[in-house]
């Protein structure tokens, strides 16, 4: 079978591997879809990693299982989660207050080779855990969107939209009539940092969600047009316009009562807390580069009680509910996919996605 190997970022190779046979309580997928991560753009992000196969978005058709597999049988199709917590609440702190991306479990397992394969071993713990059956009518491409937007609605929960708590095994059923979140918290108007396909889906979450004006902002014409398509109230063109001015014209003064920071630089979560209002939260979805640090004036952040909140990855509750938003259509690889290519050409893939021009979700998609 074909697998895409990165060696380094400008040294992607299509390597031939065997097939992996699937042992007890495992699964073999057929790979159908597998998505470009905007966090694999990173090169110290993914090169620490090197040599690696790519990819953790994948989705397709099981072919084969193991011995004592309930639950899955060849011809299901799936999506798949690269990593999987152990889910004991008893013995596992994480698992038990729902930070799943910390259990022990969730760090060591991991699909193999990796998700821009032709064929992927699902171990047992993802197998069990985390690996979804596609509704009728959600294709593999939404289905390779199973995992960044449940990254968007972790990040979500954390700001204090709570999602809520689906029965396992029935993500269609319990997130259907739009019921994902308990509104402990919500937010009149929002701002998006950074309209790469994250970025999107954030906007695309918070206005199903009902938030009254979000307001996206980028330097890329094409991200700002397709922003304002998928529902964006207001956009603003950095490269055009000062930032900090821009918000405070679009809020009366008020500025944003949730920011969320995509870029992966101190630059970007600066912006944010310049356009955070009084008790605003700020989601940092993803990390600064290496050496950064963050000049930050603790009294500005203590004095207007602005919330600084991480959000890393997701787990089944988010994955459950990203499902069930793909189900009724609000999420569809229609909206943000823009471009595919064949594993042979996951190297061209890569530079365009990381050119951050012209496409937002580039995916590498299988006969």
């Amino acid at each position: 079978m074909k697998t895409a190997r990165l060696y380094s970022f400008e040294d992607i190779r299509i390597e031939e591997m065997p097939v992996p046979e699937p042992g007890p309580g495992e699964a073999l997928l057929k790979t159908m879809a597998s998505g470009i991560c905007s966090g694999d753009l990173m090169a110290w992000y993914i090169e620490k990693k090197a040599p690696l196969t790519l990819g953790h978005e994948p989705s397709g058709v099981i072919v084969k299982t193991g011995a004592g597999v309930a639950g899955f049988r060849p011809g299901d199709r799936v999506a798949v989660h690269h990593h999987a917590p152990c889910m004991d609440t008893e013995g596992c702190q994480f698992c038990r207050r729902g930070d799943f991306v910390h259990c022990p479990t969730w760090k060591a397992s991991s699909i193999y080779p990796g998700g821009i394969s032709e064929y992927i071993l699902i171990p047992r713990v993802n197998l069990e855990q985390d690996t979804l059956i596609l509704p009728p009518g959600v294709s593999f491409e939404d289905g390779m969107l199973v995992e960044p937007l449940g990254c968007v609605l972790k990040a979500i929960r954390r700001a204090g939209l709570n999602i809520g708590q689906p029965q396992r095994g029935q993500p269609q059923r319990d997130w259907s009539q739009g019921n994902w979140f308990r509104r402990d918290w919500f937010p009149e108007t929002a701002v998006v940092i950074g309209l790469g396909v994250m970025g999107i889906l954030h906007l695309i979450v918070l206005k199903a969600l009902g938030v009254k004006k979000v307001i996206g902002a980028d330097r890329v014409s094409f991200r700002l047009r397709k922003a304002m398509e998928l529902g964006a109230d207001h956009v603003i063109d950095v490269s055009r316009e000062d930032f900090e001015r821009a918000v405070s014209g679009l809020t009366a003064g008020g500025m944003a009562e949730l920011v969320i920071a995509l870029p992966n630089s101190v630059q970007a979560i600066m912006a944010a807390i310049k356009a955070a209002g009084t008790g605003a939260k700020i989601i940092l979805f993803t990390p600064a580069k290496p050496g950064e640090v963050l000049p930050i004036d603790p009294n500005e952040i203590y004095f207007r009680e602005i919330s600084l909140i991480p959000s890393y990855s997701t787990g089944p509750e988010e994955t459950r509910a990203a499902l069930g938003m793909i189900g009724e259509g609000r999420v569809s690889a229609r909206m943000v996919v823009t471009h595919r290519f064949p594993i042979e050409e996951t190297r061209r893939a890569y530079r365009l996605a990381a050119e951050a021009g012209d496409s937002l979700k580039v995916a590498i998609t299988f006969e």
